[in-house]
């Protein structure tokens, strides 16, 4: 697609890992819908078959990257490489658009030099009325989670508003590439979970405003890659909270500290106990699995603080 001198290019950035189908899924809509000048980035994360010849072959025009398997933020550091856009689009394989998005989210971004990042309203492929995402709420200060708004509800005015949100979503968030020369790059020790909430925290530790974009609408089909309420799902939650707790945070909170280990500690047990307990739905060839996560998650018990990455140096 051509660009013109006021109308910047977009880079689309995905990541595929053993999702051919959702990924076809989601390009073709976009080439269905989408009228703004854009490329499209597929990062093929060490897919077990060709998946990555296929997609040159289905789509000549997109860009693939062949990587190893370095999780979400590697595979979508893998796509920056070969980015071209002045703004960069993250998204899902496993979403699709039924209408333009582009054009709503550059917007947003051009409307300050502070607003650095921008998610559009995420709704649940299975239930089009339902919505997973409308911004995100502050992490709390005693368990550091965040709720995201609108989750479960249905689309309503009051989601129909943008708003300075406290979190991008990692299913689909836009942010300018030059920003990325103050921020860097995605922090790739998470491997799965908890990316987004960390580049967000640093983008707001830089001064830049986080926005909410309800013109904008992607529908996710949510936990392809890791099941919901699966061993490997859970530990890798868990372990990315933990890496995503900032030291910081306990200087002017350490009377939540002790509290906080005690709920942290809890909360590993019953995750050891899941683990375990699912040994007995693998044949016994196949046990090695919900065991060999067993000692990762025994080992992630007695790291309830492991060193923090370096968010707000």
């Amino acid at each position: 697609m051509s660009t013109s001198l006021s109308t910047p290019l977009v880079s689309i950035i995905t990541v595929n890992y053993n999702g051919l189908t959702d990924t076809c899924e989601m390009i073709d809509s976009f080439h269905k819908y989408e009228n703004y000048p854009y490329e499209i980035i597929v990062v093929d994360n060490g897919s077990c078959m060709p998946e990555a010849t296929e997609i040159k072959k289905r789509y000549p025009e997109v860009k693939v990257v062949q990587n190893t398997n370095t999780g979400f933020a590697g595979g979508n550091n893998a796509g920056l490489k070969v980015a071209n856009g002045e703004y960069i689009f993250f998204i899902n394989n496993d979403t699709f658009i039924t209408k333009p998005i582009l054009e709503f989210l550059v917007h947003r971004l051009r409307l300050a030099p502070e607003n650095g990042g921008v998610s559009p309203m995420i709704k649940f492929a299975e239930n089009p009325d339902t919505l997973q995402y409308a911004g995100f709420s502050p992490l709390t200060p005693l368990t550091l989670r965040n709720a995201s708004i609108g989750f479960m509800e249905k689309d309503q005015p009051c989601y129909r508003i943008a708003s300075e949100t406290a979190s991008l979503h990692g299913a689909a968030m836009m942010v300018k590439h030059e920003i990325l020369q103050r921020v860097g790059l995605m922090t790739e020790v998470y491997f799965l979970f908890y990316e987004e909430l960390d580049w967000s925290a640093r983008m707001l530790h830089a001064g830049y405003k986080l926005w909410y974009e309800p013109a904008a609408i992607i529908y996710h089909k949510e936990a392809m890659t890791a099941r919901k309420n699966s061993p490997l799902r859970e530990f890798y939650l868990s372990r990315a909270h933990d890496l995503c707790t900032p030291q910081y945070t306990w200087s002017k909170k350490t009377l939540f500290l002790p509290l906080y280990k005690l709920y942290r500690c809890t909360q590993k047990i019953t995750i050891l106990f899941v683990t375990w307990k699912s040994c007995v739905s693998f044949s016994s060839n196949q046990r090695y699995i919900p065991r060999l996560l067993f000692i990762l998650s025994l080992n992630n018990l007695f790291k309830l603080f492991p060193q923090s990455h370096a968010l707000y140096a």
